[in-house]
């Protein structure tokens, strides 16, 4: 049988905004680079890094079709000038 190995004090993933999950999956990253941990937290990183990337895809995927509707299909290019 597989155990999950997440943090216990990790916050569940629906209710997580966006710019909180990047900024926990950043953390998570470094801590991996760093090369310092054992390996069943290297593991429950790296489990809780592919769950907060699969769930900051979605976000941007649902924003993209948000805008994508407000401009009835038509992305316009961005001005940086304006």
């Amino acid at each position: 049988m597989t155990k999950k190995t997440t943090a216990p004090d990790a916050p569940d993933l629906q209710s997580l905004p966006f710019d909180a999950a990047m900024a926990e999956l950043e953390s998570l990253v470094e801590q991996i680079s760093a090369g310092q941990l054992p390996l069943e937290a290297l593991i429950a990183h790296y489990e809780r890094g592919a769950a907060l990337l699969q769930h900051c895809q979605g976000k941007l995927q649902a924003v993209e079709q948000q805008v994508k509707v407000l401009e009835a299909g038509q992305l316009k290019p961005w001005d940086v000038q304006s």
